[in-house]
Parts: structure tokens; sequence; C-alpha cells
């Protein structure tokens, strides 16, 4: 079993994962921009007239020339670990998120959603939220420290029964890294698409790049990481991990069929447009084109048997992902002009790939099935188009008039990383600043470093 696979595993089961005691003190180069704030559907963020921002989150680094009064040759004192304002307790069938700033909470799970809860009451200390909420009858009493691979406790307290305590892995955006010495090898890649974004003088660009194998001590890295275009196609992502977090509570099969008549038919891309209908189509079938061949059809179908957007954007807001939102259907350009929009950004893509490769949302089948997806993607002319014939890819596009995305996987063995590519402005020269930032992060990747030889193609 690979090292990645150990810690899916571990965080399924809820087995805790230590958060290192020294944090490695790395000059940057790049100012950080902070993150939008809560996601509305033409509310505040980078727009597609935006000016490109470059951003870096190298893993808690120190501020340049911030030597921290060290004397040479002696080792820096271990730090604490930085904590977020925003976590979420992820358990078996089930999330907890906590909202430090805010005093709010949720709870959404196989056997309810509580919807945001707040609680005035809330303690944080010593980076650790804990309180205790009451919603139907049911008490959540949690201990959720706001620090991502530390362990949190969430215990549920119901009249005439014994209470139930939950354990699991607390997740936050970004997550630290595993090993701050091996991820300082991953930052010279931020100078690297930062120039790339410099360059698309007609497209604000934006680049969040997640290790996922340890090679590079699970550091993740961004240029303007909260660039917050029009979400176009990749908001389908979100659509299919709803649907296989119902799927892992036993609420639906992917066998069961959906009625889809001549009036769910749009235009776009997909290949259900072509088919004749009414007919009865799987789940299995609806999910897996929602993502090979991007299928309007597919997604709008989907939303309306998940229950609307509601759900969707619940499961977006439990992972407190604060820049993406679902509101309105494929190719609906009566909503997209009052305003509807559906928005992202690369931060809030690489949250959920990531927390969807550590099984921290979906159940390891669940996850290997919607990776398989990705992998059969038939619109290919960004990221494979940029990388030599053959290298293992699962991705997932996103095409507008004034936007260009690709997003996914590089699953190039021993190497295995999150990227996701966003653009705004001119789709033609979006697809040009995507593929440039997809082959950076390539040629990155298998040229040799200090954490070992070069990865073969």
């Amino acid at each position: 079993m690979r090292k990645s696979d150990k810690r899916r595993s571990s965080s399924l089961l809820g087995t805790p994962v230590r958060v290192p005691l020294k944090w490695l003190t790395a000059a940057v180069a790049l100012a950080v921009v902070a993150t939008t704030g809560p996601a509305t559907a033409d509310g505040p963020g980078h727009g597609p007239g935006a000016e490109p921002t470059h951003q870096t989150e190298p893993g808690y680094a120190a501020a340049p020339g911030d030597d921290q009064g060290h004397e040479p040759g002696l080792e820096p004192t271990p730090e604490r670990a930085p904590t977020s304002e925003v976590s979420w307790l992820s358990f078996p069938g089930g999330v907890f998120a906590v909202d430090s700033l805010g005093h709010t909470v949720r709870y959404r799970a196989c056997d309810g959603d509580t919807g945001r809860v707040a609680d005035p009451a809330m303690r944080v200390a010593a980076g650790v939220a804990s309180g205790e909420v009451v919603v139907g009858g049911t008490g959540y009493r949690y201990r959720v420290p706001l620090v991502g691979r530390s362990e949190g406790t969430l215990e549920l307290i119901r009249r005439h029964r014994p209470p139930i305590e939950l354990t699991g892995a607390v997740v936050t955006s970004p997550q630290p890294p595993t090993d701050p010495a091996a991820g300082a090898h991953l930052f010279p890649l931020s100078g690297q698409l930062a120039r790339v974004v410099a360059d698309a003088s007609l497209n604000p660009a934006g680049v969040t790049v997640r290790d996922l194998s340890g090679r590079y001590g699970d550091q993740q890295i961004a240029v303007n990481g909260a660039l917050r275009p029009k979400a176009a196609s990749v908001i389908k992502l979100w659509i299919l991990v709803e649907l296989l977090r119902r799927v892992d509570c036993g609420q639906v099969s992917l066998d069961d069929g959906v009625l889809v008549t001549p009036a769910d038919v749009v235009g776009g891309t997909g290949q259900l447009q072509f088919e004749t209908f009414p007919q009865v189509v799987t789940l299995h079938r609806l999910a897996q084109y929602l993502i090979k061949y991007s299928d309007n059809v597919a997604a709008n179908v989907l939303i309306t048997y998940l229950g609307g957007f509601a759900p969707v954007n619940a499961l977006i807001d439990s992972m407190n992902q604060r820049s993406t939102i679902l509101a309105r259907r494929m190719l609906d350009s009566a909503a997209a002009q009052r305003g509807e929009e559906n928005y992202t950004s690369p931060d809030d893509v690489v949250s959920l790939l990531g927390a969807v490769w550590d099984g921290e949302i979906l159940t390891a089948a669940s996850r290997d099935l919607m990776i398989g997806f990705m992998r059969e993607q038939t619109l290919n002319t960004k990221i494979p188009a940029a990388l030599p014939p053959g290298v293992p890819v699962a991705h997932k596009t996103g095409d507008l008039p004034d936007a260009s995305h690709d997003v996914g996987y590089y699953l190039i063995p021993g190497t295995e990383t999150a990227v996701a590519f966003l653009t705004a402005g001119p789709m033609a020269t979006g697809d040009e600043t995507v593929r440039r930032m997809a082959r950076t992060v390539y040629d990155f990747l298998v040229t040799p470093t200090s954490t070992g030889a070069p990865v073969e193609e």
C-alpha cells in the first residue's frame, strides 16, 4: 500500500494524524493575498477584469527577511503549528464544520444536516475550538483543533440513548505539510508559475498545486489561489461528490434510474442530447457522462434529482469552501443575465480534490469511481495536450466565452499531485495559459531534485 493509501485509510477510520512539531522557516518572494469572503452568486472575489495578484502559500513560512533572531548555525526554535479560522472534522459518514471567527458550526452526515448553527459561547483557545450546541433535541459537543491533520472529537448526545463519540482528522485549506523540509523543495514551482501568470496579460489566472504523494511532504503552493472566476463545468465535480456521498450513505444506488424527458435536453457539451427521450437513465450513466463528456443534460438532471442547488451548496459549506457556489443550471442564459452565476477558486478546487483523494469526504470505492470517471475525460485539449503522450491524468475541464479551466490529478507514480488551473478572460488565450501552467508543473515534477530521482514518463 502506498503512503497516500495508508493516509486515506486512516482518515476513514478516524485514526489520528500527528501534526509536525517543527515548521520550516523559509523566505517567500511573493506577497500573500487574503482569501475571499463567503460566496454569493455575484458576491466578493476577483471578477474577470481583476488584475492578477501573485500569491504563494508555501506552507506557513516566515515572511521575507524574517530571521526571527536566530544565531547563525543554531536550529530555529520550534513553532506552534499555525491555525485557521475555519476547519472541519472528517468522520465516517459525515463532517462537522467550525468557523471560529463567525462562531458557527455545521453537522452534516448520513443521518441529517443541522445547517449553519450559531454558537455564541464557542471557546477558542490554544488553537482549538470547543463548545456545544443543541439542534432538534440532539446535542453536539465538539473539540476541533484549528490545525489541519490533527485529531478532533464530536460527541452526539440524545435523550434516552447512549452518547456517540466520533473521532477523525481535521481538514483545513490549505492542509499543513506533513514534512516541511521536503515541502520546501516545491517552493521554486511558485516562482515559475508566477511568471506564467504574469505573462497572461489577457487572462487573469490562478493556480493551486498540492502534493499528494509525500514526495514533497504533502506541500501546497498557489499563485492567485483565491482568484474567483466563473466555475463553468468545473462545478460538476461538486455535483458528483454530493451524489456519491449519498451512495456511501446507502441512500441511493447508482443502479437506480431517473426519467429524463425532452424538457431536460440542453445543448453545449455532452452526449445525452443526441438520444431519444423520454427514457430512464441510470445514476451511474448520468454520473459517468457528467464527467466523461461534461454532459450538460446529466448535470441538470442530477441537480433536480439531488433536490436543487441547496444540497450541493450545503456540501460546499460543510467543507468551508467560501469561494464556490452553484447558483444556476447549465446553459441557463436567463439566470446568468440576472446575475445568478456559478463561481469557484483554485484553492477551493484543490480543497475538494484533496479531500476526495485522502478519503475525507468519500469512501475509497466512491473516490476510485470518481477518479476513474475523470480518467475517461474526452475533452483533452488542455492538461493532456500540454503533456507528453501517455502521462496519466484524471481531470475536469471548464469552458465559457470568458473562462477556461482544467483541474484534476497528475497520476505519475510516486508524484501524484492535485492541480487547479483557472483563468478568466478570452477562452482561446485562456486555453493556452492553462496549457503553459500545466506543462510548467509537469516539467517541475519530472526534473531531478534533492528529494529523489526524476519520475519516469
